[in-house]
């Protein structure tokens, strides 16, 4: 099985930002404080999100469509899980997941992933894979494709330089969804909605900032075929107009959605 991030699962591990602490800390208020308590996290890549909600939850299933993905999440997450807690890495897409019979998720994450999937289709699934008091939550923080600053806007035309001026999405170009993320849950089972904000700040340097964009659908190595060394010279030169000391600041924010049932 093949999916648009295949070979970018070690540059996904290693220079994708995580989630901050805090936001950790108030997903895992969503879901009911109970014995065992269970976390679904969909299109979980490698895992980082998993990871940062492990101390909340004793029953964890991660589930990605992408066997490099759920490979490197293994690697990195199974070490860590404490005693008593129980992870379970699943290859698989959002669509076609099944829990175990039995087994509902007191939260659902699914982060950076929204935009890849079938919206209604996996909600309304959603709705007999969720305990009846849990809760699914929504959540990404800006692409850099969004380039809201120079550096930023500077490295993104270089890729379009090499790569054409649409946004790639592996083989082919990126489909945007028009429709808020709240309002399409408002038409779903979990349709009691909050929203909430989360600032984050960042500093990278220039390795970083290639390890992210080769993590990424738009910037995969594998797109630039025999000109990715050329590629990597572009977009070290483009950076030395922006930075004399290769630290390049970056301020972002995590949107989250939460949807609950109605009572």
């Amino acid at each position: 099985m093949s999916s648009l991030f295949t070979g970018t699962s070690s540059y996904y591990r290693q220079y994708r930002p995580g989630i901050p602490d805090d936001l950790a800390n108030r997903l895992a208020a969503y879901a009911p404080d109970r014995r065992p308590r269970r976390l679904l996290d969909v299109g979980t890549g490698t895992g980082l999100v998993a990871e940062a909600l492990m101390p909340y939850f004793t029953d964890i299933i991660a589930c990605d469509n992408d066997p490099g993905m759920i490979a490197t999440a293994e690697e990195a997450l199974r070490p860590t899980v404490p005693q008593g807690t129980t992870l379970s890495l699943v290859t698989s897409t959002a669509e076609d997941f099944r829990p175990p019979a039995g087994w509902k998720a007191d939260l659902v994450t699914i982060c950076r992933a929204f935009h890849w999937l079938d919206q209604a289709r996996v909600l309304a699934l959603l709705d007999s894979q969720v305990a009846e008091d849990g809760a699914v939550a929504v959540f990404a923080d800006r692409s850099f494709w969004a380039a809201e600053s120079d550096w930023k806007a500077a490295v993104k035309q270089v890729i379009k330089d090499f790569l054409g001026e649409e946004r790639r999405a592996g083989g082919g170009t990126f489909q945007h969804h028009n429709r808020p993320y709240s309002e399409i849950m408002e038409e779903s089972p979990f349709n009691q909605v909050e929203e909430l904000t989360f600032p984050v700040t960042r500093t990278w340097n220039t390795a970083g900032i290639l390890g992210y964009l080769y993590s990424t659908s738009f910037a995969a190595p594998a797109l630039f075929q025999d000109r990715l060394e050329e590629f990597e010279t572009a977009v070290q030169k483009t950076l030395r107009d922006f930075s004399q000391d290769d630290t390049f600041h970056e301020s972002n924010e995590f949107l989250v959605r939460v949807g609950r049932r109605s009572a």
